[in-house]
């Protein structure tokens, strides 16, 4: 009765519900909280749409529900950042592959490192500045924090001594102790960079110290349009020690910018999703990327327009996920170990 009911019939009258694995107020709750409006009116039969916080396990518990236990009727999907760590590092609680699930849509990311002026003597008048700071501390909620990671590999390959305080409840508490000098450096989204993080630089506390873009296998790589007050993390290599950066630690930075910046957000439905409900729930968030209302919305609350990762080039994530080299991990299990310190 499923396969032969006309569109509409599948989702008049029901209730979607939208899982986010992270607590409520924080950035992904308030992206998925301001999607789901829009949303809505590209589903016909204009169903009922819940967002239901699963917080726990750094999101993880969020997408093990959805895959062992959400019926695959198509009234239940996750709209979440997504950890591509977990599942290539192993040991993290999550119970699937992220190729087992029914891809929906998503959006990318760039990932941008900034950090306290006085965290350098005398203060940071430009980013190559950083490398006269000592006794610098990156914040992070957990050693397996997508963004403590980042931060703390672009540092290593940078050569800049430091160290990771990590036991904060989340990116927002990180800002909190940065803004309380308790760390120096935090790596966030641009769009977080551009609104909650906005007053911070203006202020000239804060300031933009690199933009993380992934190299090509022959080093290629493109510059951002959209960010013009903060160099590359390559061009800031360059500057520094005259070359492109090379390197295990950089080999490992660069494919983790490659999986968590072609890929933040992901949303996906259960395993097996019933073919109709898949096909609705596949057009309205493709429909709902293209929608004026909600790209002028998104642009103005975030400063830019969010970039789409549509069912092929999100299961060509997931895809390269499974296919990361040995070498890579062995570098990010290393770093990870060296993430010590407590809160």
């Amino acid at each position: 009765a499923l396969a032969q009911a006309p569109a509409a019939d599948l989702y008049a009258g029901k209730t979607l519900t939208v899982l986010v694995g992270l607590a409520p107020g924080g950035s992904a709750d308030t992206l998925v909280r301001a999607f789901v409006p829009h949303f809505r009116r590209h589903i016909p039969g204009q169903p009922n749409v819940v967002v239901q916080n699963m917080p726990g396990a750094g999101g993880v518990l969020a997408f093990n529900y959805v895959y062992e236990k959400a019926a695959p009727d198509g009234m239940t999907m996750i709209y979440s950042l997504w950890d591509p760590l977990a599942q290539a590092l192993g040991g993290q609680g999550l119970r699937a592959r992220y190729d087992q699930y029914e891809y929906l849509g998503g959006i990318s990311d760039i990932r941008v490192n900034y950090m306290r002026v006085d965290a350098v003597p005398g203060g940071m008048k430009k980013p190559a500045d950083i490398m006269k700071a000592k006794d610098i501390a990156i914040g992070a909620y957990a050693t397996t924090d997508v963004a403590g990671i980042l931060a703390h590999l672009s540092l290593k390959t940078l050569g800049v001594p430091h160290k990771v305080v990590t036991g904060y409840r989340g990116g927002a508490d990180v800002f909190l102790a940065l803004q309380r000098g308790e760390v120096h450096v935090h790596n966030t989204s641009l769009a977080t960079f551009r609104t909650r993080s906005k007053a911070f630089i203006t202020s000239g506390e804060g300031v933009g110290l690199s933009y993380l873009t992934a190299s090509d296998s022959k080093g290629a790589f493109t510059k951002s349009k959209d960010i013009d007050d903060m160099p590359s993390f390559q061009d800031l290599y360059k500057e520094v020690h005259g070359k492109l950066p090379s390197g295990p630690d950089w080999d490992a930075l660069n494919w983790t910018v490659q999986q968590f910046g072609e890929l933040a957000y992901v949303g996906l439905a259960p395993p097996k999703t019933q073919a109709p409900a898949l096909a609705v729930l596949r057009k309205a968030f493709a429909d709902t990327m293209e929608d004026k209302a909600y790209i002028d919305e998104s642009t103005k609350r975030n400063g830019l327009p969010f970039e789409y990762v549509d069912v092929k080039q999100g299961q060509g994530v997931f895809k390269s996920l499974s296919e990361v080299s040995p070498q890579v991990l062995a570098t990010l299990r290393a770093s990870i170990g060296n993430m010590s310190g407590a809160k």
